[in-house]
């Protein structure tokens, strides 16, 4: 897979003058890059780029290891490509909740063959994105760890719901990506907000506790 955040081979197409197409077509919305990848590939380039960085987040979160994140992200845009021409906007909602779906079914495809080839568990840290210094690198590490122990004492369901929410998904996109009903994703999201609240106070109680 190409490193993340780097432009497709087939974004960087120019037109007339050598002006890069890419220029032109970041400006649209996705509706319309949708419309022209599907006759002109080098229209996905600004699609990808758009959420490449979202959806790799995504999957780190959920794999909490660098090299499996970049494999299920490779696999949800190649997947994304091969099924474009299938997408229709009334009945699969947002393009960024198709996507999602996808990036979804291609984590859970990966946990799946990681569990029948008897692999080793994920590990509870996550790689983070470079920080600007060290002590930066340090916050952003401790953070994206707190909030993977604080999703893993939530339920599975509720656990994946927040995980599209941190990655910028509606409620309406929520739904269409775990293929659930909006009244049931805004009850999950209901509960997990409570159960975190709950879990944040207590962990607050434990350290005043601790100083004493």
């Amino acid at each position: 897979m190409q490193a993340i955040g780097a432009s497709p081979p087939a974004a960087r197409r120019t037109g007339r003058g050598g002006e890069p197409i890419v220029r032109a077509l970041v400006v649209l919305g996705d509706d319309e890059l949708v419309e022209r990848a599907r006759s002109d590939p080098a229209a996905f380039g600004p699609l990808y780029d758009r959420y490449v960085v979202a959806v790799y987040r995504y999957c780190l979160r959920r794999l909490g290891e660098r090299e499996a994140a970049e494999d299920a992200t490779g696999a949800t845009f190649t997947r994304a490509l091969a099924a474009l021409p299938r997408f229709r906007l009334q009945a699969d909602g947002s393009f960024r909740a198709w996507l999602f779906t996808i990036a979804h079914h291609a984590v859970t495809d990966l946990l799946r063959e990681r569990r029948r080839a008897g692999g080793a568990a994920l590990p509870e840290i996550a790689d983070v994105a470079p920080e600007s210094s060290p002590e930066g690198t340090l916050l952003a590490a401790e953070r994206e760890r707190s909030i993977r122990l604080l999703l893993a004492r939530l339920p599975p369901g509720q656990a994946r719901v927040v995980e599209l929410r941190l990655a910028g998904l509606t409620d309406i996109e929520i739904a269409r990506a775990r293929e659930r009903s909006h009244g049931a994703v805004r009850v999950a999201q209901h509960r997990a907000v409570r159960r975190l609240r709950e879990l944040l106070a207590a962990a607050s109680e434990e350290e005043r506790d601790a100083l004493g």
